[in-house]
């Protein structure tokens, strides 16, 4: 953590954070956006959670263009994709380019937009 103080003198913290963690995961088709909150950071078994729901909610093949995060490349995730024996198929965004990523713009409105200065009821269930 940086904080300032001056040269020579070791900062001090009056205030100790606890900070909370709402990670999403997201997809979208022509039609619709489908979406899943976690109260903690995402991993693989959050990826395979994220990609059965999508399993049970479209019908046929998904494309899923995603980042090259460790978190999409992982063993569980390759193994759970292999499973589908072909039903889902994985492309991989040329690092460092969130723009060709349509669900960052989704993201962007969303918090800078639609959610500015809300806070949630509760915590998501």
């Amino acid at each position: 953590m940086r904080t300032w103080a001056p040269r020579g003198q070791t900062p001090v913290l009056q205030y100790h954070f606890n900070w909370k963690v709402l990670s999403a995961a997201a997809g979208i088709t022509r039609w619709n956006f489908y979406f899943r909150l976690y109260q903690h950071t995402i991993r693989a078994a959050e990826v395979v959670n994220f990609l059965g729901h999508l399993l049970r909610h479209l019908p046929g093949k998904l494309l899923v263009v995603w980042d090259r995060s460790q978190t999409h490349r992982g063993r569980l995730v390759r193994e759970f994709v292999a499973r589908q024996r072909g039903r889902i198929e994985l492309e991989y965004l040329p690092a460092y380019a969130p723009e060709l990523n349509p669900v960052e713009y989704i993201w962007g409105y969303w918090k800078h937009h639609a959610r500015c200065g809300a806070c949630a009821a509760g915590p998501p269930s």
